[in-house]
């Protein structure tokens, strides 16, 4: 077996739906499985990095708007679902994001701070709703809760400090990066 192979197929296996896919099925009892979520689930570590990836491609307050205006949404969307407040197609809305927030950094659009919020706030919903909803089954919802909300955030600065931080020779990286996810995403919905 050659090297592309090996790396082909180890691709393959990590991005396998269950893999992409992570609402039910792992543990829950508390903060760590909290911070780990967004870190192991596919769907979530490729949006919060692109919040981040694109945040750092904007100016002004939209830098900071981006990921304060998802965590905030994605708060109010764990507590909706917390409450047992359900959306439809929850699921195609996360993989939907990936797509989404991939092909908005690959282009690198620049939409006022108010249209670029408002569909920062729309892809955060689904994710929060999707959290919510299983809160009330955890053995430790708010530490649960905290931990997700943490790493997300964590992930958001990530994203936005690697961009930001890139030599100007290695800045369509960031570009690359947007793409690959948007194709992931696109490999999310079809799955």
């Amino acid at each position: 077996m050659n090297p592309y192979s090996k790396l082909f197929t180890a691709c393959a296996l990590l991005l396998g739906p269950t893999l992409a896919f992570a609402h039910p099925g792992h543990d829950h009892a508390g903060v760590m499985s909290g911070v780990a979520h967004p870190v192991f689930g596919l769907d979530h570590l490729l949006a919060m990095l692109a919040v981040g990836l694109w945040a750092a491609q904007q100016t002004g307050k939209a830098r900071w708007a981006l990921p304060l205006t998802f965590v905030a949404t994605m708060l109010v969307g764990g507590l909706l679902g917390f409450a047992g407040i359900e959306l439809p197609l929850t699921e195609t809305g996360i993989a939907g994001s990936v797509l989404a927030l991939g092909l908005l950094v690959a282009l690198a659009v620049r939409p006022p701070v108010a249209v670029a919020a408002a569909l920062t706030a729309l892809f955060a919903l689904s994710h929060g709703v999707a959290h919510g909803l299983e809160l009330p089954a955890l053995s430790s919802p708010w530490g649960y809760a905290a931990g997700f909300v943490a790493a997300t955030a964590a992930l958001h600065g990530t994203g936005y400090i690697v961009a930001r931080n890139l030599p100007q020779v290695a800045a369509p990286l960031v570009r690359i990066a947007g793409a690959a996810s948007a194709l992931a995403g696109a490999w999310l919905l079809a799955a």
